[in-house]
């Protein structure tokens, strides 16, 4: 069972399977979460590690295998302590650049470019929405910028998914910020392209459109009518949009059939949605995909994002027998402003073991649902308001004096020119949770390359002040972290993919 109260432990994470000093090929990057009140007194916390440049820089010029359209989601089950079965339904997580070759057509460095310029997009309109007190968010007004990044990969993930019967091979991404499930739909009168053929409706026995006077339409935030059936429409903050009809229809996962799942279906879809046939959404709203599991998944989902460059996939998976023994737990927050939001205590950072002097207030949702730390899947480098991320760059700088600096590129205003090395020696970086764990990330997931010529950035960047902080998905990669919406708490470990 998921515990009530945060637990205090030390969970070390192998996130890679080899170390080497710097002379060697190989090098060890784990995730470490500790307690707060033992930290002063944990031996084996670790204060550095060292990053594999060489092996980072080859990973920049290989083309990932693309992963097989036929590949199949696996259903497990596992007992509880009285011995009852509890169900879970487990996909295939890939990354975008996994699905599609032609992803690298274009050098690293213009991708890794495209990937920030729509990165920035996303957090500006996340930060303009969350940032307005009183205001409430809307789901037509911010969600799925990670959908109109996909053209080049902007930390998308994809599982693949059945949809109507029979079930219609769909990839779909991924979105912890959004409450609505979709796909293209026939007849199509404005799509984008997309890897699998357009769903049709008209081939599906368990389509069936929504009533305009059903409850289920009545949850929409921008609901309308026409012909007497539902219409949905979604509109995000770049200018692309999906409108259409919302109808129930069955999804599938492997085995496992889920009728009557309520899905928008779109006829009229614009932007750079490039390779998914729409989005899954997972927030924590009523219409979500895990919000309309209820009892089936009992509010709970559990993902491994894979990791860029190491050629593997990850995982997503519903259910409770998803939630892993053994996980630090942090209490989520809500915040009333904006509910679809998976939000987080954050008390300080840390970096070569020693907690930077940065006040708690900084990090705070206040009353009227302003600042506060968000888990964001869809945004790809974690922002923080300035006051706190300078002083965060601050820190690591001065651990990082030995290291030959280079020019900002991008977002980026802290990089480094590690051409010729093999590896180096970088400080630890650290989020301590309010009242939980201290979770030490891996180096690869805070040093990254913008190209491939050995030039390696901090992957944090400064957001106003007013504005919310945002743990993105590169802090997020190769770490399981599992969501119990029924009782409050998002858990770190102990698995890694």
């Amino acid at each position: 069972m998921v515990p009530v109260r945060v637990l205090l432990m030390v969970l070390v994470l192998n996130l890679l399977t080899s170390i080497t000093a710097t002379t060697n090929s190989n090098s060890t990057t784990t995730a470490t979460t500790t307690s707060s009140s033992s930290h002063a007194n944990a031996i084996s916390y670790p204060d550095f590690q060292h990053l594999n440049i060489k092996e980072t820089i080859a990973e920049t010029k290989t083309k990932p295998t693309v992963t097989s359209q036929n590949h199949k989601p696996l259903e497990t089950h596992d007992d509880d302590d009285d011995g009852n079965k509890k169900k879970s339904w487990k996909l295939q997580l890939v990354h975008r650049d996994g699905i599609s070759k032609d992803n690298f057509q274009d050098h690293y460095r213009h991708r890794f470019l495209q990937r920030m310029k729509r990165d920035s997009r996303r957090v500006t309109s996340l930060i303009r929405r969350l940032s307005v007190g009183g205001e409430s968010y809307k789901e037509e007004d911010f969600g799925s910028e990670v959908v109109s990044g996909m053209e080049q990969g902007s930390g998308e993930y994809f599982v693949r998914i059945g949809v109507g019967s029979p079930p219609r091979s769909q990839y779909v991404v991924i979105d912890s910020g959004s409450d609505i499930v979709w796909v293209q739909c026939q007849p199509c009168n404005q799509c984008y392209h997309q890897s699998d053929p357009v769903f049709d409706p008209a081939d599906s026995a368990s389509y069936s459109g929504v009533s305009c006077n059903s409850d289920v339409c009545g949850r929409l935030e921008n609901g309308g009518c026409h012909a007497g059936r539902c219409r949905y429409e979604v509109q995000y903050g770049d200018g692309s949009y999906t409108k259409g009809t919302l109808a129930f229809e069955t999804l599938t996962f492997g085995q496992t059939t889920i009728r009557n799942v309520a899905i928008g279906c779109g006829h009229i879809n614009k932007g750079m949605f490039v390779g998914a046939a729409g989005l899954l959404g997972l927030g924590s709203g009523s219409m979500s995909f895990v919000g309309q599991l209820g009892g089936q998944a009992g509010g709970a989902f559990s993902y491994c994002l894979v990791s860029r460059g190491i050629g593997s996939s990850g995982s997503l998976e519903f259910g409770r027998a998803a939630m892993p023994v053994g996980a630090a737990w942090v209490p989520l927050i809500r915040n009333p402003q904006a509910p679809s939001f998976y939000y987080v205590g954050l008390a300080g950072l840390g970096v070569g073991g020693m907690q930077i002097p940065i006040s708690e207030d900084v990090f705070k949702l206040t009353d009227m649902g302003k600042g506060g730390v968000v888990m964001d899947t869809g945004t790809a480098v974690t922002r923080f308001p300035t006051l706190a991320y300078e002083a965060f760059r601050d820190a690591f700088i001065s651990q990082t004096s030995n290291l030959p600096r280079a020019s900002g590129v991008s977002i980026f205003d802290t990089c480094y020119n590690l051409l010729g090395f093999v590896s180096v020696r970088v400080p630890t970086v650290s989020f301590y949770f309010s009242d939980g764990p201290i979770l030490t990330l891996p180096a690869r997931n805070f040093l990254i390359p913008v190209d491939d010529a050995g030039t390696f950035c901090f992957a944090f960047a400064p957001s106003p002040s007013s504005g919310p902080s945002i743990i993105g998905n590169i802090q997020q990669e190769g770490i399981q972290i599992s969501f119990d919406g029924a009782n409050g708490f998002v858990g770190f470990g102990p698995n890694v993919c």
